[in-house]
């Protein structure tokens, strides 16, 4: 039967399960535990030092995945970016394609021989 600080806290609040294991919800939702706990002062001495060495362990891990993802959508964005140039630039194309360059001839247009002139 869970008592009322377990059912608020998830799995592994308790320092057993690796912080790299658990989702960001998770972990998260973990050290609000811990924090509530700390703020409240109802801290059973014993776990002190290990309740603040397990928080200090999941801001590290949130730290890094926000770090490795920031990294990661910096490199990303970019090339969605390129990817819609292209795709801009390969639509106006199609939209040019039936138009005749202005004082030409279109290229798919057979030479009569005279070329228009400008003058």
């Amino acid at each position: 039967m869970a008592t009322r600080d377990s059912a608020r806290r998830p799995a592994g609040s308790d320092g057993t399960s690796d912080v790299s294991e658990l989702s960001y919800a998770d972990a998260g939702a973990e050290l609000d535990g811990i924090v509530e706990e700390l703020e409240t002062g109802v801290v059973d001495v014993d776990r002190l030092v290990a309740q603040l060495e397990r928080a200090t362990s999941i801001v590290d891990e949130l730290d890094r995945r926000l770090r490795r993802t920031r990294m990661q959508v910096e490199e990303l964005v970019p090339r969605l970016e390129a990817i819609g140039k292209e795709d801009s630039v390969a639509s106006e194309i199609e939209e040019l394609d039936g138009v005749p360059p202005v004082g030409g001839r279109r290229d798919d247009e057979p030479d009569s021989g005279d070329s228009p002139g400008l003058f």
